[in-house]
């Protein structure tokens, strides 16, 4: 995960649970964030499904600790508050969102908002941002994704604020989070960045709106669901050691909590999707 902005956003399936059933259902797209406001959004993702005449279908995602807003056809725009909870959403019929996924924090330094009051929350735009009545509208009457960016940029533009560097320390840590499987604890954390846990707590949940603790579970929870689905697991008992839980069963609990299968059984299941995805 770069930290610098503007750079290309990644081309894999982190987060995506069943991505290669999901991927027959739906198509998905991403987009740099532009260089004069990714020190705040990290990417552009557009999802779009044509259902009608099929069954609906229940797509799940497992949240990254970001805050998205998003432009939903048929729908309007949103605040999407940082999801705890595996996310699902059922497609039906013909569909497309425009969505705009901030790094972690990125939103609360924006708008000064503290982003742990709308946790697991959907809000209307307007509600974060009391001009944004007609930008939903103005997103939509472009031709391209290319175009929605421009005018979600332009509009983001009058919102941004000067540096801070809290905002910038914290995007450091996430950073680190995200990219290093070896940190599974907060000790660690408060170790190499060299900062009080209750100057780390506060920071998080001024700025994520949840706590370090849980930024770093639900990380090496993608990393674990990630390798799982990609069929590059042969020990799971090795998997959660390296992920940092306890033992096996520990690891088992929390992954069955949060995707609603065990990391067994979400293995042989997506291993039968991926088979599928090749005949």
């Amino acid at each position: 995960m770069s930290t610098d902005p503007g750079t290309p956003p990644p081309d894999n399936e982190r987060g995506i649970l069943h991505p290669q059933e999901q991927a027959r259902h739906r198509t998905l797209s991403r987009l740099a964030a532009g260089p004069q406001v990714g020190r705040f959004v990290e990417w552009y993702w557009i999802v779009e499904w044509d259902l009608r005449d099929q069954p609906p279908y229940v797509a799940e995602v497992l949240p990254f600790p970001s805050v998205n807003v998003t432009f939903e056809q048929p729908g309007g725009a949103f605040v999407n508050g940082v999801c705890t909870r595996k996310f699902t959403r059922e497609l039906t019929g013909r569909g497309r969102v425009f969505g705009v996924k901030f790094w972690a924090g990125g939103f609360g330094a924006v708008t000064g908002q503290d982003v742990a009051s709308f946790r697991d929350e959907v809000l209307p735009l307007r509600e974060a941002f009391a001009d944004a009545g007609r930008l939903a509208d103005l997103v939509f009457a472009e031709e391209s994704d290319v175009r929605r960016r421009a005018v979600f940029e332009a509009f983001l533009m009058d919102h941004l604020v000067a540096a801070d560097q809290s905002y910038e320390l914290v995007r450091r840590i996430i950073a680190a989070m995200s990219e290093d499987r070896s940190l599974t604890r907060v000790d660690q954390v408060t170790e190499r960045f060299d900062l009080p846990v209750r100057k780390l707590q506060r920071l998080f949940r001024r700025y994520v709106g949840v706590g370090p603790k849980w930024v770093l579970r639900r990380y090496r929870l993608h990393d674990g669901a990630d390798l799982l689905a990609r069929g590059e697991v042969c020990e799971l008992a090795d998997l959660a050691v390296a992920l940092g839980y306890f033992d096996q069963a520990h690891f088992s609990h929390e992954f069955k909590e949060q995707i609603g299968l065990t990391p067994a059984e979400y293995a042989t299941r997506t291993q039968s999707e991926r088979q599928s995805t090749y005949r």
